[in-house]
């Protein structure tokens, strides 16, 4: 099987790593990825902050940059969520414009091919236990995206328990938003960092050593208020963990 990598503007800037354990683990399942050169920004940040027809060209490119990919494979929830959900958003406000159909036919096409990671391996190469070996104690956040957006369910928590020698722990409050959301955290800076401290109170009562997550820039919230805490957890995505085995262990 071949599928193309949608590695999201967070991860390529910020967390390389992430991406690289995302084609590890791929690699190691025996699926072929493609890196299509043509991707930017999905357009969430224009779009979140009421820029709609910002957002259109990067539609555009997003679309043409994974044409005929039968998969498209991201390690964001929030990213998928805006490829699958809110690009049809754009393309039914063009065509109720009157601005013709190509925004909501570019849409229609790329919607279905797009699985946030844990679906793609859960739901289309049918595997739970993906081999990985990460022998710590770990907590999971589920993503406001993945958890109500994609409706990702138990997909993440199935994968990280197969893994050998992780204790997976449950996080009280773990249905609770993280605080970050996008430009949320840009404009409402007082409210969002304390969104943030409840969560990582909360990750603190696990005695988790790990804090896990499906989404980078969640992550990037949480890891932030972890440091300026100075507490031992540390964020690691989920993908890395899945990536990581006796060989290769998360770096």
């Amino acid at each position: 099987m071949r599928v193309a990598l949608f590695v999201t503007c967070v991860n390529d800037v910020l967390y390389p790593r992430t991406g690289i354990a995302v084609v590890r683990l791929l690699e190691r399942l025996g699926v072929t990825v493609d890196f299509p050169a043509g991707q930017s920004c999905c357009g969430q940040p224009q779009y979140n902050t009421g820029y709609r027809r910002e957002t259109e060209p990067l539609l555009r490119r997003t679309a043409r940059a994974f044409a005929g990919h039968a998969h498209v494979v991201t390690p964001s929830g929030s990213c998928a969520a805006m490829l699958r959900e809110h690009y049809a958003r754009i393309g039914r406000r063009a065509l109720a414009e009157g601005r013709g159909a190509e925004l909501a036919d570019l849409a229609a096409d790329l919607a279905p091919r797009v699985y946030e990671l844990t679906e793609f391996l859960v739901d289309v190469l049918g595997v739970s236990d993906v081999g990985a070996y990460f022998p710590h104690t770990v907590t999971y956040h589920p993503s406001c995206h993945g958890l109500r957006g994609l409706g990702l369910g138990d997909r993440p928590r199935r994968l990280l328990a197969a893994v050998e020698g992780l204790d997976l722990v449950e996080l009280p409050g773990a249905e609770e938003c993280c605080g970050f959301g996008g430009t949320f955290a840009v404009k409402n800076p007082d409210v969002s960092a304390a969104m943030g401290t409840d969560k990582i109170r909360n990750a603190a009562a696990t005695g988790a050593e790990v804090v896990c997550g499906a989404d980078n820039s969640c992550l990037a919230h949480l890891d932030g208020l972890l440091r300026r805490t100075g507490s031992p957890q540390r964020a690691v995505h989920l993908a890395e963990i899945l990536a990581a085995t006796a060989q290769e262990p998360v770096r």
